[in-house]
């Protein structure tokens, strides 16, 4: 079966974007320049939803926020169009930060049903301003002018629609991979592993969601002057719906499926609106029936989208090698020798009448590698999550190269030096090897959305692949930097994992259980590993069960059971210990 190259069906369908206005009739036309404005819409949906797993209901009452700012502006007061932008983009921006400030903290279900609401909300009031002309609605939007070129004709405007269209795609794509793309696409992975890598969970959402109602903003301002007039319908729950359906048909978080979702729901919209009237009166209805069904089909035969189903028939591309780029730059060397690292004191962590962590106390020196063990349920993976921020302790503090550090934020606790690992692998799946290990850059790296979107962070990106690279090769992962995350065995993912804490350049590293999966030869080359680190002047704290993994490799043992501490000392002393041997063996050996 003969292979399409990616880069030829995109030269094609821009190809016949420039022609189709010739080989076309008027009507379709039309329709392409709505599926063009829809496009731009589910386009902010498919980095809200497909890349940062947040679901939203309400674009369309974004859309309608853009819509009628330009409006009002330009037919009411008889302002310019272009102004009109910058105003419908202004609004947008500010009513998708307060509203996101007020709903992203929501989780699971209730975020969607808090857009639903809101949605709701910002239809009505479109209907009931009487400056908005309420339900009927304001006519008389001039059209969009290029110096003295008019946009009123129908070929016009499709021509500078599906321009703007094609630049968003572009900067979105080279959005998506830059450091805050990767942040964003990293959403989906959950809170702990966000805010370990030093990204702020809810200030990354906020600025997604943001993003998605400035397209959403643009979207309605393209559609209010080449509709040239606005009335609340086309802003109600429904087409909310529709553009989210939009997004998933084509495929959310692909960029082009924004435009194959928004024409395959255009297009049968039209056909039904065609086919049903005809045959029955209740073609309305019948109509939101039919996309139901269309959308439990899709989500049984391709819950991907169409995109990602298509992609199957075409040669997956093999990535370069990275460019090699300048050294970034190395965290300033903050841990000397005999100095204290952390500090635990007293640290308690209650959970209701359970004490899974109960006024432990130690500390880690600079320059050695300290083991955190005991039997399953002593509460080390608990400590280590007061100790990294991502749990808060009941009494006690944690103190870290000499700041009280019980009460900040896991992203600040990274910002200063600390990464870490998890028991249970945290990864992005269907992001590649070197992609995950550069999220671990993302505290040595500066680079904005601006700079992302108008690839002026080359020089940085190529800086963060080359480190990420070296990582990878101290694993033993280096070979397959491109394959997807996903792949991997359970063993390689740890290994992973490691690559991408190292990749932060920590003064202190915390490791969950790095050995757990791994064969014998990659215990060897991870504690090959761990020693060359010790070398280089890192300080680890590792959880592990592997008992000569630990005592041939670690400096000192902390022994943990029932969230008491039962022992402290040398690898031999811990060996020697009747209370350690009682823990773990039952009885004195």
């Amino acid at each position: 079966m003969t292979r399409w190259s990616p880069h030829l069906l995109a030269i094609l369908a821009v190809a016949f974007i420039a022609i189709a206005p010739v080989i076309l009739g008027s009507f379709t036309i039309t329709l392409m320049n709505y599926i063009g404005i829809y496009a731009l819409a589910a386009l902010g949906l498919v980095l809200l939803t497909g890349c940062a797993g947040l679901t939203s209901f309400g674009q369309a009452a974004i859309v309608g926020i853009g819509a009628y700012a330009t409006a009002w502006y330009t037919a009411v007061h008889g302002g310019s169009p272009w102004i009109g932008l910058l105003l419908a983009l202004a609004l947008t921006g500010l009513v998708t930060t307060v509203l996101g400030a007020a709903t992203l903290r929501l989780s699971g279900h209730f975020l969607p049903l808090s857009t639903i609401a809101w949605g709701i909300a910002i239809f009505f009031l479109f209907g009931n301003i009487d400056a908005l002309g309420r339900y009927s609605g304001l006519s008389g939007i001039p059209a969009i002018s290029l110096g003295p070129l008019s946009l009123a004709g129908t070929v016009a405007i499709y021509f500078f629609i599906w321009a703007v269209l094609g630049l968003v795609m572009l900067l979105c794509r080279n959005l998506l991979d830059s450091r805050q793309g990767r942040a964003i696409r990293s959403l989906r992975g959950g809170i702990a592993m966000v805010e370990s890598l030093g990204i702020g969970f809810l200030q990354m959402r906020l600025a997604v969601f943001v993003l998605a109602g400035l397209l959403a903003g643009l979207s309605g301002w393209l559609y209010a002057h080449m509709q040239r007039y606005v009335s609340p319908a086309p802003f109600d729950v429904r087409p909310g719906i529709e553009l989210l359906l939009m997004a998933l048909v084509g495929g959310a978080g692909h960029i082009a499926g924004a435009v194959v979702g928004a024409a395959i729901v255009v297009m049968l919209k039209n056909i039904l609106q065609d086919v049903l009237p005809p045959i029955t009166r209740y073609s309305a209805q019948l109509e939101v029936v039919f996309f139901g069904i269309l959308f439990v089909v899709l989500l049984q035969k391709a819950r991907g989208g169409v995109v990602p189903m298509l992609e199957r028939f075409l040669p997956r591309p093999k990535p370069g090698a990275p460019a090699s780029g300048a050294v970034l730059p190395r965290r300033a060397q903050q841990a000397v020798a005999a100095r204290t690292v952390l500090a635990i004191e007293g640290a308690t962590k209650r959970f209701g009448a359970l004490v899974a962590v109960n006024a432990v106390s130690f500390e880690v020196r600079s320059h050695e590698v300290l083991a955190l063990i005991g039997p399953n349920g002593a509460g080390k993976s608990t400590l280590l999550d007061l100790i990294t921020g991502t749990s808060k302790p009941n009494a006690g503090r944690i103190v870290f190269l000499g700041d009280d550090v019980t009460h900040l934020q896991p992203r600040h606790i990274a910002a200063k030096g600390m990464a870490r690992t998890f028991q249970h692998v945290k990864l992005r799946p269907n992001m590649t090897l070197i992609e995950n290990v550069v999220l671990g850059t993302y505290g040595r790296t500066r680079s904005g959305f601006f700079a992302g979107a108008l690839r002026l962070d080359r020089a940085e990106e190529n800086s963060a692949r080359a480190e990420a690279l070296r990582q990878l090769e101290r694993v033993g992962l280096a070979e397959r930097f491109g394959e997807l995350a996903g792949n991997l065995p359970l063993g390689q993912q740890r290994l992973l994992e490691v690559a991408r804490a190292l990749a932060a350049d920590p003064v202190i590293v915390v490791l969950d259980e790095p050995a757990a999966g791994l064969r014998c030869l990659e215990k060897k080359t991870l504690a090959d590993l761990l020693r060359s680190l010790r070398s280089e002047g890192m300080t680890i704290v590792l959880v592990e069960h592997d008992m000569d993994f630990v005592m041939n490799l670690v400096d000192r043992i902390v022994v943990m059971d029932f969230g008491v501490k039962l022992a402290e000392g040398l690898p031999a002393q811990i060996r020697a210990d009747a209370r350690v041997q009682e823990a773990y063996l039952g009885g004195v050996a």
